[in-house]
């Protein structure tokens, strides 16, 4: 079934790109982890884990592997591109190369959506907020994530704000 079918409801294609999106950032932690290229890693997402069970017992349809593999390509195309926009955001004296790499990875994905799409920049900000809170529950870096995406979404796409 296609995310864009009549049949689904609205809530329901929100969380089947809410699980795209933890997926493309998941594959991005991967991708440079293990020095694989994007359409390795995308393929064994693809094979392994869309359609797997998720919330709820909710599929992913196919869709989401669309808009999957948009947010992974997008943020190879525009990497530097996102990456300076990140690098602009955070403190000066530490660079996308000396943070996380799971927050890299996140950035990267939200940072696509931000150039690479037409999501409103204050969705990326919000989904990618969440997906922060699922990594790090303690909040701290949430709040990092937010006043950084926060930023890069008004270089990205002034006109939104």
């Amino acid at each position: 079934m296609n995310a864009k079918s009549p049949s689904l409801s609205g809530n329901m294609r929100r969380r089947m790109r809410s699980a795209a999106r933890l997926y493309a950032v998941q594959a991005l932690f991967q991708m440079e982890h293990s020095g694989q290229g994007a359409d390795v890693v995308a393929r064994e997402f693809l094979d392994h884990r869309f359609g797997a069970e998720i919330d709820d017992g909710v599929e992913m349809a196919e869709g989401d592997t669309d808009f999957f593999r948009l947010i992974v390509d997008e943020a190879v195309n525009w990497q530097a591109r996102i990456d300076q926009m990140t690098d602009r955001a955070i403190v000066a004296k530490w660079k996308i190369d000396r943070i996380d790499p799971t927050l890299r990875a996140l950035f990267r994905a939200a940072g696509a959506e931000m150039v690479g799409t037409d999501t409103p920049p204050k969705v990326a900000i919000v989904e990618y907020v969440e997906i922060a809170r699922s990594f790090y529950p303690e909040g701290r870096e949430v709040k990092f994530v937010n006043a950084v995406l926060d930023h890069m979404a008004r270089e990205a796409r002034p006109e939104a704000f």
